[in-house]
């Protein structure tokens, strides 16, 4: 009798389509209106790896989609890609076409948070409505903890010093955490492109990632902000900042939370964002 062999989807691996002549891997479960998931910025990350705690509990009532943003995870990197915020939104606005998203309701954390800020000040009527998570999009001084994610060179040692800033509770980062985190962060091609996204030095990536101020305060969309206070990584005073600029927003601030919102407090995180999108 031959043995059977069950091979394993890589569950970081989803569905493949052509933006503009870039292959790009994104999630997609559910029905319903439409749900975008952008994720943040750290070595490895992918958009299953941000965003896993939060899809089942989204794609219950929404259809969700999840992108892998050019210069991260498994979407194409064409060789001449100019890795800045213009051609990181005409990304995301060429794959909400290419899957047949006209308007939607966006989640945007970190550096995801500035790109879904700069959509929708660019491009107001793709969002309906906006969670800016742990977001980024407004100038502030480069934090330790931002500057060791984005200076990330790879090492067990590294990756594990580096995630300690990720999260309030320390007992979250396990060694096994660690250890997936710095695999994918190695895969080929991966460390390569992220280190060309933010070379030293690095406080300018941040002015390049902001809106000005009159953009953001023509935001027609609502905006829910939420934050967690013990962020080491983006200062929840950007997200105070942001509230006071954002003409319909609102804000929420988690205290005993890092900048891991989605995983530290995964549930009320989860049920905020899903009343939000069904008001």
């Amino acid at each position: 009798m031959a043995n059977d062999v069950t091979l394993v989807q890589d569950p970081e691996i989803g569905k493949s389509v052509d933006v503009a002549g870039i292959a790009t891997n994104y999630l997609e479960d559910g029905t319903g209106k439409d749900v975008v998931l952008i994720h943040g910025s750290g070595p490895g990350v992918t958009a299953f790896a941000n965003w896993q705690m939060v899809i089942p509990r989204l794609a219950g009532s929404f259809r969700v989609v999840a992108p892998d943003i050019v210069g991260f995870g498994y979407t194409q990197r064409p060789a001449d890609w100019a890795y800045n915020l213009d051609s990181w939104v005409r990304h995301i606005v060429g794959f909400l076409d290419s899957v047949g998203i006209g308007k939607a309701r966006v989640v945007g954390n970190s550096f995801g948070g500035a790109l879904s800020l700069a959509l929708a000040a660019r491009h107001p009527q793709r969002v309906e409505r906006l969670v800016l998570m742990g977001s980024a999009g407004l100038e502030f001084p480069i934090s330790e903890g931002l500057d060791a994610v984005w200076g990330y060179r790879p090492s067990r040692e590294t990756m594990r010093s580096m995630m300690k800033y990720f999260a309030y509770d320390p007992s979250l980062i396990t060694p096994e955490l660690a250890e997936s985190r710095y695999i994918a962060s190695t895969r080929p091609g991966f460390q390569e492109c992220y280190e060309a996204l933010f070379p030293a030095p690095r406080q300018r990536h941040i002015a390049a990632l902001a809106t000005p101020e009159e953009d953001i305060r023509a935001i027609e969309a609502e905006v829910l902000i939420v934050h967690g206070r013990d962020d080491r990584i983006i200062p929840w005073d950007v997200s105070r900042r942001l509230h006071e600029i954002l003409p319909r927003s609102q804000l929420h601030v988690f205290g005993q939370c890092g900048h891991w919102t989605q995983v530290e407090m995964n549930a009320r995180f989860c049920r905020q964002v899903h009343d939000f999108f069904s008001e």
